[in-house]
C-alpha cells in the first residue's frame, strides 16, 4: 500500500527556537498536502560554525526544542515525523549529530547517530573537522513501520555504500539521507550519490536538505530529492531556500525492481589478490 512522503527543505539559522517554528510551519504545509511521513534536514535545530556558541544553546534529548516540537507534531497530526538530525549535548562534553523518528502517537521509535564525520579540505578553501566536536555513532539502524521498512543515514554517510547495503540486506525499502551538503560538493556529487544509493540497493531514497546562505556564513546546496528504486527522481526542490517536496511511495515497487535485478541476492564474497611488479622487472619491459 502506497503512502505520501515529504521532505522539507530548510535554511536553519543559529537560533533553535526560530528553527523549530520554521520546522513546524513546513511540516504542517506538508501534511496539508497529504504527507503521512515528513523528513527534516540534517542539523534542523541549528547550523552554527562557532562551536562555543553552539554548545551554549545545546540541550540534551529531554530539553531539546526540536525533539519536543517533532513529538508534539507527530501526535497532534497523526503522522511520522523524522527529524533528519539535530545537535544533542552529550554528558562527555561532545555533541551527537542525532536523528529522531516519531510515531503518530508521539512516541519515539528510534534514534540514529551519524557514523561518518565530515573531515575534509575542499578546493575552494572550505575546511571542516566534524570529529573535533562531534562523537560519531557506531550503529546502523532500520525501523520496521506499517508504512515500510526504513534505513537511516545522515549527509556524509552517503559516500559509504556499505552502510546502505547493510540496511538494504536487512530489509530496508526506504533509505533516508537528511543532509546539509556544501554548495561545492553538492553541485558535483549530490544527485549522483543519491541516485547511486537508490539504484544499487533497489530502494526508495528520501533526502531532505539544508539549502541557502545561513546565518553562520556557510552556503548549503539544497536540491532535496525523493528517488524511486529504479533511480528515477520523483520529486526535487528547485535549488535552495525553504521548500516542501512530496511523492507517493509504494513498497511493492521495491520488490518489483529487486525481482528484475536481484543484485542483493547475486552478491558474492570474494578475496583480493595483489600482484606486484618489481621496479627492475618493469624497467626491463620498457
Amino acid at each position: 500500500m502506497s503512502f505520501k512522503a515529504a521532505a522539507i527543505q530548510m535554511c536553519s539559522g543559529v537560533d533553535p527556537k526560530k528553527n523549530a517554528q520554521d520546522m513546524e510551519r513546513l511540516v504542517r504545509e506538508a501534511v496539508s498536502q497529504g504527507a503521512v511521513y515528513v523528513q527534516t534536514p540534517e542539523m534542523t535545530g541549528a547550523l552554527q560554525r562557532d562551536r562555543a556558541a553552539l554548545k551554549a544553546v545545546l540541550k540534551d534529548e529531554n530539553g531539546d526544542i526540536i525533539v519536543a516540537t517533532a513529538a508534539r507534531l507527530a501526535r497532534e497530526l497523526g503522522i511520522y515525523v523524522h527529524v533528519g538530525s539535530t545537535a544533542i549535548a552529550r554528558p562527555d562534553g561532545k555533541i551527537a549529530n542525532r536523528g529522531f523518528l516519531f510515531a503518530p502517537d508521539g512516541a519515539r521509535i528510534c534514534t540514529y547517530d551519524k557514523i561518518h564525520m565530515f573531515d575534509v579540505d575542499l578546493d575552494n578553501g572550505e575546511s571542516w573537522r566534524e570529529s573535533a566536536a562531534y562523537e560519531p555513532g557506531n550503529e546502523a539502524r532500520i525501523a520496521q513501520l506499517p508504512l515500510a521498512t526504513f534505513g537511516f543515514a545522515i549527509c556524509y554517510d552517503v559516500r559509504f555504500p556499505s552502510l546502505f547495503r547493510t540496511e538494504a540486506v536487512a530489509g530496508a525499502q526506504v533509505l533516508t539521507v537528511p543532509a546539509a551538503f556544501t554548495k561545492q560538493t553538492g553541485e558535483a556529487h549530490w544527485e549522483i550519490l543519491l541516485r547511486a544509493r537508490a539504484i544499487e540497493n533497489g530502494a526508495f531514497l528520501i533526502a531532505a536538505a539544508q539549502g541557502g546562505t545561513h546565518e553562520d556564513g556557510r552556503e548549503t546546496f539544497g536540491h532535496s530529492m525523493i528517488i524511486d528504486p529504479w533511480g528515477k527522481i520523483l520529486a526535487a526542490a528547485g535549488g535552495a531556500g525553504e521548500q516542501v517536496i512530496l511523492a507517493d511511495i509504494d513498497p511493492a515497487q521495491v520488490a518489483a525492481v529487486r525481482g528484475k535485478i536481484p543484485n542483493l541476492k547475486n552478491a558474492r564474497d570474494f578475496r583480493l589478490d595483489t600482484v606486484a611488479l618489481s621496479v627492475n622487472a618493469g624497467s626491463a619491459l620498457a
